[in-house]
């Protein structure tokens, strides 16, 4: 019951807000430490409860009608809970006193609140409670009471009549079978569900080559359900093996014995997961044996050992397979030939829908072929077509193949993939902009040494991993995300589960619409700016527009976390009316208005926001010095914004991890900030600064940097600066112990900062010097006469409009041994690469 498994992650995030809060004795928690703690044990029951119903499909009728008023209530109680917080912050900085009529009153209200939650979670225990008593669990065992059952599919009982679009799929992998000279190979073949995986795994297991190549062939469906027993017997049975008398414990050896004496082709279809310790006994290596692996979740086919050079990903269908694929399953009477072009021109309209998915184009194929008298009837498929393919109707493989993805996600995953049902189709979304709001809303908190943003970016691979998100743009050396998107009928499925939970509605076409009970709503040039007053529940509004919008109601959502303008223009409304309305919004935990056209100067109105916790500019000229009331900020990002200094009192900010735009002012300069302000930042993990002609570090400045304990990333620009001492000041600097990567851009002197070199920077992972002079990088080992003998542990290098660098490409590799990732442009001096120097390169290790 995926709608339970998305309540049941909200109810663990506000449990562990609640757990935390009397774990570190917050002042409200001890105001209301009975309450919370009442809230706390009824929450553990209730996630215990719907766990359960969720083995129980029976009850999920039942449990439909409790969710909606469950969700309503973590909903208020996490709105109790973020204003308990405020207050706190409030009454630290001496503007709220304690007893005072004002506090007085939100005591009682807030304790009359918190009991009325309670009374009701109680109420719904109690009915939970008769319904469970009532319905007791039907237990059904198998034959001879076993656990298991032995699969009697083979692939030649459905082998497939059609390879459209896949004859380079076949080709590739059976040159990397035909080709190998080791014992045990395996293979990959990783995509989305529906991309015709066992497909192609059926052609080859059913190539006549392959039949005359391998002793045995064994086909082992895995499925979810997987089981190490019911597996094994399944691979002895396609062996020749009588399995039905063998005890466990005994199969293993079994199965070991019989591959060893014969050349095996095995195919694992559908993994979702894997006992690794038993799966690495499994093979003996006497014999050659090839292990294909077909799986949604790219995490899994790496974990049992299949090497990154021999995954395969299926590509989706191009127009015109997809126009063959259609015809050989509509038109089955006239053998795969379209009658006339106005079904074609109908046909090739519905396919647009399909997105090259062939599952897809064979659902709607069947669809349509009892159909192929009547092109009224294809009209009407083709404008119902969301609804046949996303609804839960009968023999509907499409969306049953999509859920199964969907209900296989951790729950912490399910709640993070449905937001990207606002989005339109084919939108490209920002990596860090999904991660901002993930974070925004609560849906992601940190843990042990892990940033929530750390632990977002983590998240939305996962995603792209399970073939839920399909990437656009990603760095090239660690793979972060750099921008993804949704392919059309994964976010129809997303549509309809964030639907039945109520975070948004939408209509047939699939476009959102605003209701009373919204929680999310990505904006867009058509709505409605007075609709946002009818909706004051909203908890993220996504500005996607790129035409000017108007927000003039913005004021009412007071319920609002996440509110971001990067991808709109704003118009019509003046931009200091628009700000001292957004700082009434005092949930509001992301604010990103880097889409706000015009110059901006942040108000001192922007005080008012104490909750808010990422904070994202672009084009403001002036930071008024409230900003730094602002102390539950972990994100503030200033990098593309004219400021000629930042305000004093930025220490204050102690929880802030990540700063962008750090501009050193000169200490003549009273009202900026100075780098010592940066020894108050111990959570500080990333730091882009700017430093120019009139920026200074004094004496007592230069091990600021070094006292950053937790810092992982450092970019220095140097803005083209070409006085001699901007590099004396660069050379003072004692770089962050913990540095992990390293940016200096537009450095206009010879030599490199004497502290950039092994001994001071042994955990660099990777550096990137961009638009500079530097012609000398001492990069040897042997240079150092304290690196002990050390050398770079450099895993990525980047080296762009550097046309002064002279360095030898074999001695880099020599004492960057690590190095398996490199970006390389308008670096004319080079000697001995591997790869052109007219034109950008990308190095790989092992792939030049």
């Amino acid at each position: 019951m995926a709608a339970s498994k998305a309540t049941e992650a909200m109810i663990g995030t506000l449990i562990e807000k609640v757990f935390s809060a009397l774990l570190t004795q917050a002042q409200y928690a001890l105001d209301f430490k009975d309450q919370l703690e009442a809230m706390k044990t009824k929450l553990e029951l209730m996630t215990a409860f719907i766990s359960c119903t969720d083995k129980q499909k029976t009850r999920g009728e039942f449990m439909q009608k409790i969710l909606p008023n469950l969700r309503k209530i973590i909903y208020e109680a996490d709105d109790i809970m973020t204003d308990c917080q405020i207050r706190d912050e409030y009454r630290k900085d001496g503007f709220c006193h304690r007893f005072s009529l004002r506090d007085l009153f939100f005591i009682y209200q807030t304790g009359k609140d918190l009991k009325h939650i309670n009374s009701r979670i109680e109420k719904m225990e109690s009915s939970l409670g008769v319904y469970g008593r009532a319905e007791q669990p039907i237990i059904q065992q198998g034959p001879n009471n076993s656990s298991y059952q032995i699969f009697k599919y083979s692939p030649e009982d459905q082998e497939p009549s059609e390879i459209i679009g896949l004859e380079k799929d076949l080709e590739k992998i059976k040159g990397w079978i035909l080709s190998s000279n080791e014992k045990l190979q395996q293979i990959g073949i990783v995509g989305m569900g529906g991309l015709g995986k066992t497909t192609i795994a059926q052609k080859i297991f059913n190539d006549r080559e392959m039949v005359a190549y391998f002793e045995k062939r064994i086909w082992v469906p895995v499925s979810q359900n997987f089981s190490e027993e019911r597996v094994m017997r399944a691979m002895l049975k396609q062996l020749g093996e009588d399995e039905s008398g063998i005890e466990e414990s005994h199969l293993l050896h079994k199965i070991q014995q019989r591959l060893s004496d014969n050349t095996c082709l095995i195919v694992m279809d559908d993994v979702w997961r894997m006992n690794l310790d038993w799966w690495k006994n499994l093979y003996p290596t006497e014999k050659r044996c090839f292990v294909i692996i077909t799986s949604r979740n790219e995490t899994v086919v790496n974990s049992m050992g299949v090497d990154e050079s021999r995954i395969h990903r299926p590509k989706i269908l191009n127009e015109e397979e997809s126009w063959s694929l259609l015809c050989k399953h509509a038109f089955l009477t006239s053998k795969g030939k379209c009658p006339n072009k106005e079904f074609e021109k109908k046909g090739r309209e519905i396919l647009k829908k399909c997105g090259g998915l062939p599952l897809a184009i064979k659902t709607i194929g069947g669809l349509l072929a009892p159909k192929v008298h009547s092109l009224r009837e294809w009209n009407k498929i083709n404008d119902d077509f969301h609804v046949y393919l996303t609804t839960e109707r009968e023999n509907n493989s499409v969306v049953a193949s999509l859920r199964l993805s969907y209900d296989e996600l951790p729950t912490h995953l399910k709640q993070c993939l449905l937001c990207f049902s606002v989005y339109p189709d084919d939108f490209e979304v920002s990596g860090e902009q999904m991660v901002h709001w993930w974070v925004g809303e609560g849906l992601i908190r940190g843990r042990d040494n892990r940033t929530a943003t750390e632990l977002g970016f983590d998240y939305l691979s996962e995603l792209v991993s399970r073939c839920l998100v399909e990437v656009v743009h990603r760095r090239g050396y660690d793979g972060r995300v750099y921008s993804c998107k949704m392919h059309d009928l994964v976010r129809d499925m997303t549509i309809q589960i964030a639907k039945d939970e109520a975070f948004c509605s939408f209509d047939e076409q699939g476009r959102q619409k605003l209701t009373q009970d919204s929680r999310w709503f990505g904006v867009n040039s058509v709505m409605d700016p007075k609709s946002l007053k009818k909706s004051s529940r909203l908890r993220a509004l996504i500005l996607q527009s790129s035409t000017p919008v108007s927000l003039w109601n913005v004021k009412s959502l007071m319920s609002l976390r996440v509110l971001d303008f990067s991808y709109c223009k704003l118009d019509r409304m003046n931009v200091e009316d628009l700000l001292d309305k957004i700082s009434s919004l005092k949930r509001l935990a992301c604010l990103n208005l880097s889409g706000v056209a015009g110059n901006i100067e942040l108000p001192s109105s922007i005080q008012k926001l104490r909750n808010l916790q990422i904070l994202v500019l672009r084009r403001c000229t002036k930071l008024h010095p409230s900003i730094t009331s602002l102390k539950k900020l972990i994100i503030l990002d200033l990098g593309s914004c004219p400021l000629q200094y930042l305000p004093r009192g930025l220490e204050k900010l102690i929880y802030l991890q990540e700063l962008s735009g750090f501009r050193l002012a000169s200490q003549s300069n009273t009202q900026g900030c100075r780098l010592n302000a940066l020894l108050g930042l111990k959570q500080l993990r990333v730091l882009r600064m700017s430093i120019n002609n009139e920026s200074e570090i004094s004496e007592d400045e230069w091990n600021v940097l070094s006292q950053l304990e937790k810092l992982k990333v450092l970019a220095i620009d140097a803005e083209d600066c070409k006085e001699k001492h901007v590099s004396q000041m660069l050379d003072r600097l004692l770089p962050p112990p913990s540095l992990q990567e390293l940016y200096l851009r537009r450095y206009r002197h010879e030599i490199l900062p004497k502290w950039i070199n092994l001994k001071h920077l042994s955990s660099l992972q990777y550096l990137c010097l961009e638009d500079g002079d530097i012609s000398n990088f001492e990069i040897s080992s042997e240079s150092d006469q304290d690196s002990n003998g050390t050398t770079w542990v450099l895993e990525g290098l980047c080296l762009k409009f550097m046309p002064n660098l002279i360095l030898d490409w074999n001695v880099l590799l020599k004492d960057m041994p690590i190095l398996r990732y490199s970006e390389v442009s308008r670096c004319f001096n080079l000697k001995n690469t591997p790869f052109p120097l007219d034109k950008p390169a990308v190095w790989k290790k092992n792939q030049d």
